[in-house]
């Protein structure tokens, strides 16, 4: 029988608890009407994860499989499938959230927008499992230089990256510049490599100058290290001379992040957060205000984008950057070793189950 990777529920307090990992075996589902059956080859984490294992997310479940990120190939196709002859045998990737079509200011209706994986009410949906049933309009197909664990690695991080750097940034254009923090995670890495496609100057942080080196083999102009209480001074003596200020920063790390980067951005530059690994805020000086920064929220992105998205990646023959892999979903030790290397941030790239 397939099995599905979810959590054990013990008690504990939210922060201080660690829900261990739960391997089940679970009954092949049959897809419905206008339903695939997809078979899945790899499965990816993502820092949301490592908060719903801590009780840090909103909506946990203890019934469904982890992990919204994920590849597979389309198996079965069920009555009145529209796209059957489109889709059979084919290798997909899965929408990683439901509940948001095609609006540029948010979900239409926020009350009924979710990411799936390890959430309620979606307990069939994640990507930990061996096979998942999925609407047919929730796939598109994988670009086709991509393998399926580089195919796992981008639903999420690709469509967060995208609306925060293409959509909400306002200078996702040739010859900006544009900070992206925290390098090595997922999201950055992937707005990393959709700035220097589209021929932005892209700069990073680091606690990591080896993490700063590999950024800029990718095509980053350069990199300091945060933890360095100057850094923007640093910084400051990378920028071109003929446009010595950022355009936007890209940041998903919060704290300090505001302050540090007023002294960099231009006139109403855009700080484009998509998250706050800091903590759950961030500082906001009046410095900023008299400057006319803005300050955007951006999280994961819409289904249409979500499709522009896996098209500019096709386009671009880009390939999402892989930190580490474990082979089996039955492996859970091993899994358990991709949680621990996201806890410490030793990652530089995506950590995947191959399936």
């Amino acid at each position: 029988m397939p099995h599905a990777l979810t959590i054990r529920e013990k008690k504990g307090k939210a922060g201080n608890i660690y829900y261990p990992l739960h391997l089940t075996l679970v009954p092949k589902p049959t897809p419905g009407p206008g339903q695939l059956l997809v078979k899945l080859r790899a499965a990816a984490l993502n820092h949301r994860d490592l908060f719903i294992r801590k009780h840090l997310y909103p909506n946990i479940s203890f019934k469904a499989p982890l992990l919204g990120d994920g590849c597979g190939t389309v198996v079965e196709v069920g009555p009145d499938c529209i796209l059957a002859g489109h889709l059979l045998h084919q290798q997909v990737l899965l929408t990683p959230c439901r509940g948001w079509k095609a609006d540029l200011n948010g979900p239409e209706d926020y009350s009924q927008f979710s990411t799936i994986g390890g959430t309620e009410p979606f307990h069939q949906l994640g990507m930990a499992q061996n096979y998942i049933v999925v609407d047919e309009s929730e796939v598109e197909l994988c670009p086709g230089h991509l393998s399926p664990v580089e195919g796992a690695a981008l639903p999420i991080c690709g469509l967060t990256a995208w609306r925060a750097l293409v959509i909400k940034s306002d200078n996702a254009e040739a010859g900006r510049n544009i900070l992206v923090t925290g390098i090595g995670g997922g999201v950055a890495l992937q707005t990393l490599q959709f700035g220097v496609a589209l021929g932005c100057n892209i700069y990073v942080t680091s606690g990591s100058q080896e993490k700063i080196d590999k950024a800029q083999q990718l095509g980053a102009k350069g990199g300091v290290i945060y933890k360095n209480e100057d850094w923007n001074v640093n910084l400051k003596k990378m920028l071109p001379v003929e446009r010595p200020f950022l355009d936007a920063v890209v940041d998903g790390t919060g704290g300090s992040i505001v302050t540090k980067a007023t002294t960099l951005l231009k006139p109403g530059g855009i700080l484009s957060c998509y998250g706050m690994t800091i903590g759950p805020s961030m500082d906001w000086p009046m410095s900023a205000v008299l400057k006319n920064i803005e300050l955007r929220g951006s999280t994961l992105g819409s289904r249409l984008e979500f499709r522009d998205m896996v098209n500019f990646v096709k386009t671009r023959k880009i390939s999402p950057i892989i930190s580490r892999t474990v082979r089996g979903l039955d492996c859970v030790d091993a899994i358990d070793g991709l949680f621990d290397d996201m806890k410490v941030g030793k990652q530089f790239g995506k950590l995947v189950i191959e399936i």
